[in-house]
C-alpha cells in the first residue's frame, strides 16, 4: 500500500484530504508545515507528498527546494489557492511534479496521484518493455529488432514520456514544459520536429506508434 504525506497548515483541509486518500486505500500521514513534513520523511517511508504552498515556518516552495537540493526525487503534488501562471511556474521551477488549484476536484486529484506514482515506479525501474523492445533510461537507448539505438537526450525523454503513458494525450506545451523546462526559450515547434525524427527512426517498428491528435497534441500507442 502506498504511503502519502499530506502537508497543510489548515486542520480541516488535512482531515478532508486524509479521508479522501484513505477511502482510496492509501496510508496517510499529515504535517502542519514543511518542517514537520521533513521530520516525518526522516523517520517514515513516504511514496508521495501532497503539499500546500502557503504554510508558516517553511512553505511549500522552500520544502520542495530543500528536497530537490539533496537529490530527493519523491513525487510532489502542490495544492494551492494561488491560480496565477507565475505561481504554477515557480512551483515547477523549484521541482514540483504537478500542481492543482484549490478547491480541488477529488477525483482529478486521485487520478493525478495515481499517474505520479506510476511514473515514479517507471523511473525507478529505468526501463520500459514493449514486446521485444526495451527503452533503457540509464543509457538512453532503444533496443529491438537486432539493434540498439542511442538517442539524443531530448528525443529519448520525449519518447520515454509518451510511452510511459500509452493512450494519454499530451499537448505540445505540456511536453515542452516537462522536457525542455518551463523557462525554456525554445518554441513548441521543437516538439513537432522531435516527433518527426522519432517517427523516422522507428518507422516500420510494429510495437508502438506516435499518433497526432488534431488540435490537441500527441499520444503513444502500444500495439503489443
Amino acid at each position: 500500500m502506498f504511503h502519502i504525506l499530506v502537508a497543510d497548515d489548515d486542520k480541516n483541509t488535512r482531515r478532508f484530504l486524509q479521508a479522501v486518500l484513505e477511502e482510496a486505500n492509501y496510508t496517510v500521514s499529515t504535517a502542519r508545515d514543511g518542517i514537520q513534513a521533513l521530520e516525518i520523511l526522516e523517520r517514515e517511508h513516504i511514496d508521495l507528498v501532497v503539499l500546500d504552498i502557503m504554510m508558516p515556518g517553511m512553505d511549500g516552495y522552500e520544502f520542495t527546494q530543500t528536497l530537490r537540493d539533496v537529490q530527493n526525487n519523491i513525487p510532489i503534488l502542490m495544492l494551492s489557492a494561488k491560480q496565477l501562471a507565475a505561481d504554477r511556474k515557480k512551483g515547477f521551477l523549484v521541482g514540483t511534479d504537478d500542481y492543482m488549484t484549490k478547491p480541488v476536484d477529488e477525483e482529478e486529484m486521485l487520478l493525478r496521484i495515481k499517474a505520479l506514482l506510476r511514473r515514479a515506479k517507471i523511473v525507478s525501474e529505468q526501463k520500459i518493455v514493449i514486446g521485444e523492445v526495451v527503452l533503457d533510461y540509464s543509457s538512453m537507448t532503444v533496443s529491438g529488432h537486432g539493434q540498439t539505438i542511442e538517442l539524443p537526450q531530448k528525443e529519448f525523454q520525449l519518447l520515454y514520456k509518451l510511452l510511459s503513458y500509452p493512450g494519454q494525450i499530451f499537448t505540445r506545451i505540456q511536453l515542452m514544459d516537462e522536457i525542455w523546462g518551463v523557462d525554456s526559450d525554445t518554441g513548441w515547434e521543437t516538439v513537432t520536429v522531435h516527433v518527426g525524427r522519432l517517427r523516422k527512426r522507428f518507422e516500420g517498428w510494429p510495437e508502438f506508434e506516435i499518433v497526432s491528435v488534431r488540435g490537441l497534441g500527441y499520444k503513444a500507442v502500444k500495439k503489443v
